[in-house]
């Protein structure tokens, strides 16, 4: 089993028919998470720590509004709230009692917090980094899996689902009694090698006459979290183990990584997109800039590539253009911090304006398709039907994003004139290799930066494709020349 930190089962306090969970800002009643405000959680987690005591209401301000002047009337409010939802002064209960002069104090009893001997059984990952940007993500969807069997995360290729999934099921650890086990499907092609594996890790004895439901009804009695790491290739089996596991194993919570949806009932989805970067007027100063995780996850990766590495102000405008053609993709940002030593920022910036070959040299333990940028995509683009591949080279002439009506009208007289383009289209969001903007009016579809020069590298010579561009835009109006376009990516679209 993998070492490193893990949350410790005393994290969780136990009161009444009540569970706060302290490290994951979350109270279940019977395993059903309560609607409580961030403010009343912290609250919570400050009386909780005092349980027994009385707690004066401006440390309570204090503590919970630390950058902030608030009125009395607010906390009052936000206590009156977790009353509520606690049930107090109910049946009995009494968690929160107040005295005018003294403030407030949790009166429940909470058992001895001890040092546990053992801690819950897992095989996660261990964390060499530590996630960045995400803290709030995180929060929102360990109180939102709560009561719920089956979650998965989606995004393109590099924006970090496995890491994401791997930090989620260390915080929810302490709720599943018989752990949680991670499954890595990168290198299994084939559902009964699939089937084999999750019996191995879950320690399952397997009859090779047994069925999946089979296999799955020796997890009936089980609490545990299962995580699915890289459905993308084994949909279809994926889909019927936890169709299986919803009808036989009712206690088996599954968190799924994959590129494309599973699309069964009950699935809750979080789709994972960049790191956000800084506007244009955060460029004033280095620790403004710093405050954006898509900069953060670039600076520290640099400085663990080149000791003494030092973000100076005048790279700040470079560096927000690297991390703009990256779109705040995690992989792709820790694969062209590697090249800092190298190429310096600035040098970086012009490589990346020739492509992404620069983005390669991932770690050598990592999946193949994880060691360069462009194997990530390609490992995605050679799973697309051919009408897929012919419509996503298309869209890459494309600098902005584009309707479907304006589509039907540059594939007039080639062979998808008459393919249900709007299928296809959901197709490519599908496989997170296309982008649906957000706003008004009909849907507005664009490949991100880093996906376009993905897919204008399988287009060929970057002259050609100049001309290409120029050609597609001239060819709007005049459908004359749009068929040295349509044939020219036709062409590459059916190249092996």
């Amino acid at each position: 089993m993998n070492s490193h930190h893990s949350p410790a089962p005393d994290d969780a306090v136990h009161f009444g028919p009540f569970i706060f969970y302290r490290q994951q800002r979350l109270v279940c009643e019977a395993g059903r998470p309560l609607s409580l405000g961030g403010r009343a959680l912290d609250i919570l987690a400050v009386l909780v720590e005092h349980a027994g005591q009385f707690v004066a209401k401006d440390v309570l301000i204090r503590r919970v509004w630390p950058c902030s002047v608030v009125e009395e009337s607010n906390l009052r409010v936000h206590i009156a709230a977790l009353r509520r939802a606690l049930g107090d002064g109910r049946e009995g209960r009494r968690y929160i009692v107040n005295l005018p002069q003294r403030g407030y104090c949790f009166v429940a009893s909470v058992p001895e917090r001890t040092t546990p001997s053992t801690q819950a059984s897992h095989n996660l990952p261990a964390r060499l980094s530590p996630l960045i940007g995400q803290d709030q993500l995180l929060r929102s969807l360990a109180r939102g899996l709560a009561g719920q069997s089956l979650l998965t995360l989606t995004g393109g290729a590099g924006v970090g689902k496995s890491r994401l999934a791997s930090s989620l099921a260390e915080r929810l650890l302490p709720r599943y009694r018989d752990g949680a086990w991670w499954v890595d499907l990168a290198n299994v092609s084939q559902p009964a090698a699939m089937f084999q594996r999750m019996a191995e890790i879950l320690m399952l004895p397997v009859d090779p006459r047994s069925t999946l439901r089979g296999l799955c009804q020796r997890l009936a009695s089980r609490q545990v979290l299962l995580v699915l790491d890289g459905c993308d290739h084994l949909l279809d089996a994926c889909r019927s183990l936890l169709l299986a596991l919803r009808e036989v194993a009712p206690h088996v919570t599954v968190l799924v990584t994959s590129r494309e949806l599973l699309r069964i009932p009950g699935e809750r989805v979080q789709r994972i997109g960049g790191l956000s970067l800084p506007p244009l007027s955060a460029l004033a100063s280095v620790d403004q800039a710093m405050e954006y995780p898509a900069m953060q996850l670039f600076v520290k990766r640099a400085q663990a590539a080149q000791q003494g590495f030092t973000l100076r102000e005048q790279d700040l405008p470079a560096l927000r253009e690297i991390c703009r053609r990256l779109d705040g993709i995690p992989l792709a940002l820790e694969l062209a911090a590697a090249q800092v030593p190298v190429l310096g920022v600035r040098g970086l910036l012009g490589q990346l304006a020739e492509g992404l070959q620069v983005l390669s040299g991932g770690r050598r333990t990592a999946v193949e398709r994880h060691q360069s940028l462009s194997a990530a995509m390609h490992w995605t683009y050679q799973r697309l039907s051919l009408p897929q591949r012919w419509l996503f080279l298309q869209l890459a002439l494309f600098r902005m994003a584009v309707t479907l009506p304006t589509l039907s009208a540059m594939v007039a007289g080639s062979e998808l004139a008459h393919a249900d383009l709007d299928h296809l289209l959901k197709k490519l969001v599908d496989t997170s290799l296309l982008a649906v903007e957000p706003g008004p009016g009909p849907r507005r579809y664009r490949l991100l930066n880093s996906v376009r020069a993905y897919a204008l590298s399988q287009l060929g010579d970057p002259a050609q494709v100049a001309r290409l561009q120029q050609g597609y835009g001239q060819a709007l109006g005049r459908f004359s020349t749009q068929q040295v376009v349509l044939q020219a990516v036709e062409q590459f679209a059916y190249a092996d």
